[in-house]
């Protein structure tokens, strides 16, 4: 099917902005005002990227950064037309076509995640209602409630201590368990925790009808646990911090 001349024209236009040394300049239009298009939307699409992911661009010289942005801008094909979903589009690129190459940091894509996750709890437009939560309920008798803008995450690498001064070339033996969340003022930090309190919360968060208590309880069963008592107390101090945080609410008014 022939393309009417408008589109052919607009084609040949955003090819060569996206990729300016494989695609010529469209007739008709002079290099100066053409360099203008170039710079105003790459630099656009660079700086939301570099602030969306501050740590990536500490790591990579400028040559680097820039070659690997350009080619996230010349090849990528965005599915969402909005500029806060660019870093999510970042992270499809990285993660799917992205061809690895030897500057790149090991545990590139879980640091580029943990970067990703922290914008998006800041831009979510999430609400934290207290309906139906009790903010004084007892945590090990009734259900504990989490927070929407808590994340519990488990890294491979210890994303949340990398930088261009501390890049591991492996992951270390342990993960790295973490809870991104945003508090009552907004601001966006991150909690470390031990796999037994992952463990915890992916439990009731995955049973509804689970207390507190039943959740440790199953924890111990599974621990085989020699003294259930200990396990018992650490969960509930586990569970109070999470509360101190704001990462859990309440418990559930049932």
């Amino acid at each position: 099917m022939t393309l009417p001349a408008f589109k052919k024209h607009q084609y040949e236009f955003t090819a060569h902005i996206r990729d300016p040394k494989k695609n010529a300049i469209p007739d008709g239009i002079e290099d100066r005002r053409m360099g203008i298009y170039r710079e105003l939307l790459y630099n656009n699409i660079e700086g939301f990227i570099a602030s969306g992911f501050p740590v990536l661009r500490e790591i990579y010289d400028d040559e680097n950064w820039h070659k690997m942005v350009r080619d996230f801008f010349a090849t990528h094909q965005s599915q969402s037309p909005y500029f806060l979903e660019i870093s999510q589009e970042f992270i499809g690129y990285l993660q799917d076509e992205r061809q690895a190459d030897e500057n790149d940091p090991a545990g590139l894509l879980e640091l580029a995640h943990y970067e990703w996750v922290e914008l998006a709890l800041h831009v979510s437009d999430e609400i934290i209602s207290m309906d139906d939560i009790n903010a004084n309920g007892d945590l090990l008798t009734q259900h504990p409630v989490f927070s929407p803008l808590a994340w519990p995450l488990v890294y491979q690498f210890p994303v949340h201590t990398m930088g261009p001064d501390n890049l591991p070339e492996e992951a270390p033996e342990q993960p790295s368990y973490l809870v991104v969340y945003r508090n009552r003022n907004d601001k966006v930090n991150f909690l470390e925790i031990n796999p037994v309190t992952a463990r915890l919360i992916g439990l009731l968060q995955e049973n509804d009808s689970y207390t507190g208590l039943d959740a440790i309880e199953h924890i111990s069963k599974e621990m085989n646990h020699p003294n259930p008592e200990a396990v018992k107390q650490g969960g509930s101090s586990a569970l109070q911090e999470l509360q101190q945080y704001g990462i859990i609410l309440g418990t559930g008014n049932d």
